[in-house]
């Protein structure tokens, strides 16, 4: 599946209730157990998949339509976890109101084996950035 938006998230931004750059927004790494649902709200939906620990994203920027942030840097993943995808969401320190925002799957190198170490991710330096509306 390629990168798309949460039907409930697209809701939930086009509502103004996720401001990115002052909401608290963060990226988890998901493993293959997780299968994306358009049904899917809630970080609670996503959590028993997650590997490491979601990262918060710094620096963002919404220009012109555009999402970015500073790149991530997923530290000490445990080895032997295929990744899949990557999950926006906002983080509002509870997983069943924390809104789930976007997948991103079509990124460079996954989906990818964990080895132990830690993981950077890079986000694309395009026009596009994280993802563009």
């Amino acid at each position: 599946m390629p990168n798309t938006f949460y039907p409930k998230g697209k809701e939930k931004m086009l509502l103004a209730q996720v401001n990115w750059a002052t909401d608290t927004i963060k990226a988890a790494l998901v493993s293959t157990s997780y299968t994306y649902s358009t049904t899917h709200e809630f970080f609670s939906s996503v959590s028993a998949a997650v590997v490491g620990t979601p990262v918060t994203l710094t620096t963002k920027t919404t220009t012109d339509g555009v999402f970015d942030a500073a790149d991530v840097l997923y530290a000490g993943l445990p080895a032997g976890s295929t990744v899949k995808a990557l999950v926006i969401y906002k983080d509002t320190g509870v997983e069943s109101t924390s809104p789930v925002l976007a997948y991103l799957d079509a990124l460079t190198g996954f989906p990818m084996t964990t080895s132990g170490g830690d993981v950077a991710i890079p986000w694309n330096n395009g026009p596009a950035k994280i993802f563009s509306l």
